[in-house]
């Protein structure tokens, strides 16, 4: 029996006054009176100014695909350790995936080897924020330059973290958010795209509206609105919105309590590290500040994963693994995508050996003394 989820969805105490807001105000379809209070909300406090709500990630990847006007014939650049979102966003406009491996200290894209994954066909470079870490956004940002790349940053894990100042998901042309149940501010299901160059918003609004001006109709900009564009229907429902306000109000709150956890899980299994039992995720964040999303180890090998998890498990505690190397993947190889284990060792490395802890608001301290203890009883005598 599970003593400890691996998640459990935390609820601040305002949403169901939001939703009851909503639910009485005569409107509940997308971009409403709630959908304004996000993006005022992520403006005030986050800087991001055209920002739209999705209702995933997945849809505001996609929405940035689009907008990036790759089409067959043109390479994007994805990490190989990431969800399939990632890709798929831009394998779906016709475009071919080039996979980069991760660094060796964390999952997140390696930086220095861009150069060897670029060709004359490469047009975007799409870094992930792995676990609420940023990439190094400097190097990406300057190498995109110098090659006259686009910059599409996948923030899924990175809402609330900023490097020297500048917040995820502001460094590139777009950046692109979760607000999925696990993340550290929800709706259930949710997104956001951010869109940095001005020179994309108003097309970035038809896209979002279904290819139509429907957004100037709605300011009175236009008599009426009508199709000029692709598109979808990638509206936020102002129901999630209701309750994604409340999440946001209480952003700061939520990530110092992760912090707090994270941080006690790193000095508790700190002794199992010292030893070489375990390796640790980096610690804090480089001249910036991280969101704690997730907390994970790396064990010696795919087997000592395999039964450390086991032995969590029956221990009550719900520990799960991640991504599977997306080269690998059935679709990816029969596109022709795929690369070599040589290519990708550090990919397959967290494939087969990365473990991740609970973390969640409502999880207590000494939910994670139990935890971290459990972990070093498996060790045992090698401790």
């Amino acid at each position: 029996m599970t003593l400890i989820p691996f998640n459990l969805p935390y609820v601040t105490g305002r949403e169901a006054e939001y939703l009851k807001e909503a639910l009485s105000g005569g409107y509940i379809a997308g971009n409403g009176r709630f959908t304004k209070k996000c993006t005022d909300l992520m403006r005030e406090r986050y800087g991001y100014g055209n920002s739209l709500l999705t209702t995933s990630c997945t849809d505001a990847l996609e929405m940035a695909a689009i907008l990036s006007k790759v089409g067959p014939g043109d390479e994007v650049i994805v990490p190989a350790y990431t969800f399939v979102s990632t890709a798929l966003a831009f394998a779906r406009q016709g475009a071919d995936i080039v996979f980069a491996d991760s660094r060796a200290d964390h999952p997140g894209i390696d930086e220095e080897r861009l150069g060897e994954l670029l060709s004359e066909r490469t047009k975007v470079i799409v870094p992930v924020h792995y676990g609420g870490r940023m990439c190094d956004m400097e190097k990406i940002s300057s190498f995109a330059a110098e090659h006259n790349l686009l910059v599409v940053e996948d923030a899924a894990h990175a809402f609330g973290c900023s490097l020297k100042g500048v917040p995820a998901g502001k460094w590139g042309s777009m950046g692109c958010f979760s607000f999925h149940e696990t993340k550290v501010i929800h709706c259930g299901e949710g997104g956001m795209i951010n869109v940095n160059d001005p020179t994309l918003f108003g097309r970035a609004e038809m896209i979002w509206e279904k290819g139509t001006d429907r957004c100037a109709f709605a300011r009175g900009e236009v008599p009426f609105y009508s199709w000029h564009d692709t598109g979808s229907s990638f509206l936020m429902s102002d129901l999630n919105a209701s309750f994604l306000a409340a999440q946001i109000e209480e952003a700061d709150r939520i990530i110092a309590k992760r912090k707090l956890l994270w941080e006690t899980f790193y000095h508790l299994l700190s002794p199992l590290a010292g030893k070489g039992l375990i390796k640790l995720p980096p610690a804090g964040e480089a001249g910036g500040e991280c969101n704690y999303y997730t907390f994970y180890i790396l064990t010696s090998d795919k087997k000592e994963r395999e039964n450390l998890q086991a032995f969590l498990n029956a221990s009550g505690i719900q520990a799960v693994t991640h991504y599977l190397n997306l080269a690998a993947s059935p679709y990816a190889l029969s596109r022709g995508w795929g690369r070599g284990d040589k290519d990708l060792q550090n990919c397959i490395r967290y494939q087969e050996t990365l473990l991740r802890l609970p973390l969640y608001f409502s999880l207590e301290v000494k939910d994670s003394e139990y935890i971290t203890g459990q972990i070093s009883a498996f060790y045992g005598e090698r401790a």
